[in-house]
């Protein structure tokens, strides 16, 4: 079970959104508003997933991405909108946003989404692990440690 915040200006798409993650055996430690008191309250709760709809995809909400990544440098980023296209799917991974979900909310689609994030980015780091080892791994079993 992930621990998840939810940061969302709107307070109804808020309880949808945890209603969904709840149902899909996540935590939802935390939900708020998009105020800078909220977001600092929301990182002391060290999710390990952050759903956050910065609202227009202009300086303001890019820059709320930015701070988000910073203060919570583990932490799985998704970008909710009802407006994804092309220019802000690109904008919001260059700040580290690792998934989408779209408004209205398809409780299939948001955990499906989440699922293969966290799949995908296991296997990316599966593969780097494995490009770091030795080759014919340690000399105990074959195995590689990791820290």
């Amino acid at each position: 079970m992930l621990k998840a915040v939810i940061l969302d200006a709107n307070a109804v798409a808020r309880n949808l959104l945890a209603s969904v993650l709840v149902n899909g055996g996540h935590d939802v430690v935390g939900d708020a508003n998009l105020t800078p008191a909220s977001l600092a309250r929301v990182i002391k709760l060290k999710p390990q997933i952050v759903c956050v709809d910065i609202g227009e995809a202009d300086e303001e909400g890019l820059a709320l991405l930015d701070k988000i990544k910073a203060e919570l440098p583990k932490a799985l980023i998704f970008m909710v909108s009802s407006k994804i296209d092309a220019t802000i799917l690109q904008q919001a991974q260059q700040r580290g946003v690792q998934g989408f979900i779209v408004k209205p909310f398809n409780s299939v689609a948001v955990l499906t989404s989440i699922r293969n994030t966290i799949i995908r980015i296991a296997k990316q780091q599966r593969a780097s692990m494995t490009e770091l080892a030795p080759e014919g791994g340690s000399e105990a079993g074959g195995e590689t440690a990791i820290e």
